[in-house]
């Protein structure tokens, strides 16, 4: 879902602005001064700020400059009462994307957030997509070559921040339907009320907020392919029209009598057991069944092993572009935290570690001291060790594990660890696991 960060120190305008926004399916927080909007920029990053000019604790270019630097990817309007054309051109200047004089018009603004959407690199077109080298990499990569070609909808399932959409990206640009449009929708975002609008697009009038006609995922991802990730959160009513725009290949917008021809390809993620949903009642079978052609699940980041370094070198080259910067890379005892701690967020959150930890490091390499607090913790290892120390405890730990799940069957448990059964042995062996 795209995020939105509001500055204003005016408390009601600032409530004002965030209510509209969530209303219009954006995710919106709000801050009061320039020191709380820097916290929020460290904490996450966002891809739009609104920002007033005059803050109690400092002026809004000298936040603009600073928010370009920390926070590149984050596209900032800057909001004053008092316009005037100098001032512009020096917020253009200093990377703001564009000027909106008080009272902001919600028609205008929202106008400017969909052209900044449509027009905006995505992150997983800016990073390219690597496949790894570890065996579950490699299950995934072959299997998002093998059904790329095709017109399968595919089900991609995992936990949050394990990259689903950026996979869903990549079977779109190796699939015939390249040159056309990739849509990507956060069904868990979409407020309910909202999500029919937001799938299928509305008619001015249609509903309270809807000021002006407006065309659905639907509808812009015709001719290309459209992914809903966290399809479990929509409601069975939506769910039954999603099914109905699938089968029949049209749709109908909010208000509207007319039906519309579509043609997508749908790619789906989910970071829950659909299946389960089923059982319970909170989601359709016949639907399932239809997205579910192909399924395709992803691993956490800590299952992909040396992974975890050459992803993080991978993002480090990326940030190092985005910020002008020159880190070399990491030292040995670095790449021991790296490898040695455990990535809840997964790749989502290994990225933002990276981006934060290159910003500040003063190089040329990246130490321990660098990485963020909650990792320091980890710093247990007496003397510098080979990486290939901590590779093994994890790997001895990812069969352990394999075989608790799979009740001590070792063809399952090879399974569940994308090897063959001849090196799960020999690892068992190894590891004194047999």
């Amino acid at each position: 879902m795209v995020k939105i960060l509001v500055i204003e120190d005016d408390a009601a305008f600032n409530v004002l602005l965030k209510t509209w926004l969530a209303k219009s399916g954006f995710k919106a927080d709000g801050v009061l001064s320039g020191g709380e909007a820097m916290k929020a920029l460290q904490a996450q990053v966002y891809d739009i700020v609104l920002s007033d000019l005059r803050l109690p604790d400092t002026d809004g270019l000298s936040l603009l400059k600073w928010i370009k630097e920390t926070s590149p990817d984050s596209a900032v309007f800057i909001m004053t009462g008092y316009a005037d054309i100098q001032t512009a051109v020096q917020a253009m200047k200093l990377g703001a994307l564009d000027y909106l004089e008080k009272p902001v018009d919600p028609l205008l603004l929202k106008q400017k957030i969909e052209e900044v959407l449509r027009s905006k690199d995505r992150v997983h077109e800016r990073i390219p997509f690597i496949k790894g080298d570890s065996p579950a990499s490699q299950k995934v990569y072959d299997y998002i070559m093998l059904v790329a070609p095709t017109l399968l909808s595919v089900l991609i399932s995992g936990d949050s921040g394990t990259g689903k959409e950026y996979v869903a990206n990549h079977i779109h640009q190796n699939s015939p339907r390249r040159n056309g449009p990739f849509v990507a929708v956060d069904c868990g975002a979409i407020p309910k009320d909202l999500a029919s609008s937001e799938l299928f697009g509305h008619l001015k009038g249609s509903f309270t907020s809807a000021i002006n006609d407006k065309k659905g995922a639907f509808e812009m991802a015709d001719g290309g392919t459209l992914f809903l990730d966290e399809i479990g959160n929509l409601s069975p009513d939506v769910q039954m029209q999603l099914l109905r725009a699938l089968q029949e290949g049209v749709i109908k917008p909010v208000g509207s009598s007319r039906t519309v021809e579509v043609n997508i390809r749908i790619i789906t993620a989910t970071n829950v057991d659909l299946t389960q949903s089923i059982a319970q009642g909170r989601f359709r079978e016949d639907l399932y069944h239809r997205i579910n052609e192909f399924q395709l699940h992803m691993p956490r980041l800590q299952d992909r092993g040396a992974d975890i370094l050459l992803f993080a070198n991978h993002f480090l080259e990326y940030a190092n572009r985005q910020m002008n910067k020159h880190i070399e890379g990491f030292t040995q005892q670095a790449e021991q935290l790296l490898m040695s701690y455990t990535w809840r967020g997964n790749l989502r959150e290994l990225r933002n570690v990276v981006k934060r930890t290159v910003l500040l490091a003063p190089g040329p390499k990246i130490t321990p001291a660098d990485l963020p607090e909650e990792m320091q913790t980890l710093r247990w290892m007496p003397e510098p060790q080979a990486v290939q120390t901590l590779k093994e405890q994890h790997e001895r730990q990812m069969i352990a594990e394999a075989l608790v799940r799979t009740r001590n069957n070792r063809t399952k448990a090879a399974r569940l660890l994308g090897v063959d059964r001849k090196t799960l042995y020999n690892k068992m062996k190894l590891y004194n696991l047999e």
